[in-house]
């Protein structure tokens, strides 16, 4: 198949209808295709698993048919296949009308949001124009009300062939009306059957949403999570090197075998999906519902090709009654794998009846309290809400990088989400952390913050760095190692552009190791103040050979407030400069320097009639501070890492 025939506009037609009232034998009639492939079904001339065929349209439109079992007792293999269809085929017998089914069928299309179809009463050979009239006026009040209302009603016969011609018309003029499917690179493949072909090895179908599968993609099986690889790829029994979504998929994996693989798994692209077993949902109860929804129910839940055993919780009623519509908290006991926008179905597990559906909103939210009014409004506005409005919603609680932010708000495209948070930057709705908030285009890594969320971050830092000021009032500022502990930021570059742009806003100072508030000044006591004053009068009368602090009784405390307020110099253990001694010494080292080219421990010592202990440990804290650089029994000035020793050549 040539490229431009796989990428020929492709959609899904789902057939619906009472059992016995003729949907395979109208599908066969249309494409020559019987879709009941079991022995069972052919024996009993009913269908009781989904059956595959298809057509082209006059117009060249490639459609897929899933043709689903009409009898109650396969209604979880009927939504098993419906899930993924553009439109769908409401199948009403015209010799006996809606029946039970019929409704069923309907409601769950309803529920699915399908709205395009056409409805066809088939018999209609079998009945006089009298009856007819009176099937379609029936099987119209059956429709009101529902996406299907002003589906068209077209009679035929499918033994007969009358009616047929008209049928694939209306049926080609209808899908022009779908709207066409993404091929962005979010491709999902629901498994509705495994199997295997000799020589070929494992092999799964199912409807393609989301985006474009290719021969050689790396995939996950979901929501096991294990790796597997396209090796070929079918649609309508043909070969294609790409498939495009809304087609039916028949795709042969690696590195899996039938029994890792059930229906209702998802084939996805590494990372797009995360098992949950909580999703929240706006849920509405039919309105012919036999029961209300109480808190704690326990229902089955059914979405693409999965089928789940769950229960309920009630956001904000103490009952869901039949007709009503709310929100809803659906636990699982084993993962499910959805993705916001998902529609799906429940029914009760007993008697097995369909009461009602809705849309995923959450597809992996926490755990909520019930009648939280937080919880309700955060839910509207990720139902109704704008892009701007889906990614202030996941940038409240917390910074999100921008890889991390496009997981969350991923039912928007990366443009949506750029343009949105370019907006938002711009109006100050959101913050971008860090020294590339000042400009450059924002990479993958990159922070970003609600504006309130900002504040309330900026007002805690500051509140950890007062505590320590209070605690501490002698030091500088807060260790940024400990105040990264207390802020529980996470790994990575986060907590540097929260610093960075605290300082940038001018909430904090940073001082290199350490943080403090713009207005922090060290205040020395009385006591304290008087002893500095004996230190530093001690060290003036000895510049090169200064007394340790202890001799004159300062203590720690004091001598940290000291360093930190840049009154002294501390080079080593016990060995302190007054500031502008030791700068005078750095001064007379570097004039020696330039004067001899280097110096020695001796030479030093000598230089300012000092011992050797105070000329070793000078000399050794001038090196790391990068003003000298020893080389043997001598130092030399610092000229960088790679500069030459003197006398030795440079290979070029």
């Amino acid at each position: 198949m040539t490229d431009s025939m796989e990428r020929a506009q492709s959609f899904v037609v789902g057939t619906a209808g009472h059992v016995d009232h003729g949907k395979s034998t109208l599908v066969k009639a249309l494409t020559g295709i019987d879709p009941d492939r079991l022995a069972e079904e052919k024996a009993r001339s009913m269908t009781i698993d989904l059956g595959f065929a298809w057509l082209a349209t006059p117009s060249g439109k490639q459609v897929s048919i899933v043709d689903v079992p009409g009898h109650e007792r396969f209604i979880k293999n009927m939504l098993a296949g419906i899930g993924g269809i553009d439109a769908a085929l409401l199948i009403v017998a015209a010799d006996e009308g809606p029946m039970p089914q019929t409704g069923e069928h309907l409601a769950i299309l309803d529920l699915l949001g399908v709205e395009h179809g056409l409805v066809v009463l088939t018999k209609g050979d079998a009945v006089d124009t009298e009856w007819l009239d009176m099937v379609t006026e029936e099987t119209r009040e059956r429709l009101a009300g529902t996406t299907l209302e002003h589906a068209p009603i077209l009679p035929v016969s499918a033994v007969r062939g009358d009616g047929l011609p008209e049928l694939l018309t209306a049926l080609d003029h209808m899908l022009q009306d779908v709207p066409a499917r993404s091929t962005g690179a979010r491709p999902r493949l629901p498994v509705d059957r495994v199997f295997t072909v000799p020589g070929f090895g494992t092999v799964v179908t199912g409807t393609l949403v989301g985006g474009e599968l290719r021969v050689g993609q790396e995939l996950r099986v979901y929501p096991e999570g294990r790796a597997t690889r396209v090796r070929g790829l079918q649609t309508h029994q043909t070969s294609a090197s790409v498939v495009a979504p809304g087609t039916r998929v028949a795709a042969n994996l690696t590195g899996v075998d039938v029994e890792d693989l059930h229906r209702g798994d998802v084939l996805a692209p590494p990372g797009l999906l995360r098992p949950s077993q909580r999703v929240d949902v706006r849920l509405r109860l039919l309105s012919d519902a036999p029961v209300e929804l109480e808190q704690n129910d326990e229902i089955d839940f059914f979405t693409g090709a999965s089928e789940l055993p769950a229960r309920v919780t009630l956001l904000e009623w103490e009952k869901l009654h039949p007709g009503e519509e709310g929100w809803v908290q659906i636990r699982f006991r084993q993962p499910v794998v959805v993705l916001k926008g998902d529609r799906f179905i429940i029914r009760r597990p007993s008697p097995s009846e369909t009461i009602g559906g809705g849309t995923i909103i959450d597809p992996d939210p926490p755990r909520h309290r019930r009648f939280r009014p937080e919880v309700l409004s955060a839910l509207e506005t990720m139902a109704a809400g704008t892009p701007e409005e889906l990614v202030r919603q996941a940038l409240v609680e917390s910074p999100l990088d921008r890889r991390s932010l496009g997981r969350e708000v991923h039912d928007l495209t990366s443009d949506d989400i750029d343009q949105a948070v370019a907006v938002m930057i711009d109006r100050g709705d959101i913050r971008l952390l860090g020294a590339s908030r000042l400009g450059g285009p924002l990479g993958p890594g990159d922070y970003l913050v609600a504006s309130e969320t900002w504040s309330e971050m900026v007002e805690n830092l500051k509140g950890l760095v007062g505590a320590f000021h209070a605690a501490r009032p002698l030091r500088r500022g807060m260790p940024k190692e400990e105040l990264r502990g207390r802020l529980r930021l996470g790994p990575g570059r986060i907590f540097d552009d929260v610093v960075a742009t605290a300082v940038i806003d001018g909430g904090i100072v940073d001082h290199g190791q350490v943080v403090s508030l713009p207005s922090f000044r060290i205040e020395l006591d009385a006591r304290r103040q008087a002893t500095a004053d004996r230190f530093i009068s001690a060290l003036a009368a000895a510049p090169h050979s200064p007394p340790a602090p202890a001799e004159v009784g300062v203590d720690a405390d004091t001598l940290g407030a000291l360093v930190d307020l840049g009154t002294v110099v501390r080079v080593a253990d016990g060995v302190v400069y007054a500031s502008g001694a030791y700068a005078a010494v750095e001064r007379e080292v570097v004039r020696f320097l330039e004067a001899h080219g280097r110096i020695t421990l001796a030479e030093f010592r000598d230089h300012f009639q000092t011992s050797r202990k105070y000329a070793q440990a000078t000399l050794e804290h001038l090196d790391q501070r990068r003003i000298t650089r020893r080389v043997g029994d001598a130092r030399i000035r610092y000229a960088g890492p790679d500069a030459a020793e003197p006398g030795v050549e440079m290979t070029p």
